[in-house]
């Protein structure tokens, strides 16, 4: 277990911080993702950009957290990298 996963369960133990924490958890899981990828295909914002048409500005904005990227450009992403989108429940 890493160092930052040691420290979300310490603070998961804060109900304050644990309710903020689930509100958050989705958007914190895409963003995450979302880098992961690009840095696992060694590519640029601006390269992803030019590869799957969404702007630079938009992958930026994802990527902080400023804004939830719609299914449509999560799918297009995941097309520019030969995969596809997958939703489940758990």
């Amino acid at each position: 277990m890493s160092e930052i996963d040691e420290l979300l369960n310490e603070n998961l133990k804060d109900p304050e911080f644990a309710k903020a924490w689930e509100e958050t958890e989705i958007e914190y899981q895409i963003k995450s993702m979302l880098i992961a990828e690009r840095l696992e295909h060694n590519m640029t914002q601006k390269q992803l950009s030019e590869k799957s048409g969404i702007r630079q500005s938009n992958i930026s904005r994802i990527e902080k957290g400023v804004c939830m990227p719609t299914i449509q450009t999560l799918c297009e992403i995941a097309k520019t990298y030969g995969k596809k989108l997958k939703i489940e429940m758990v």
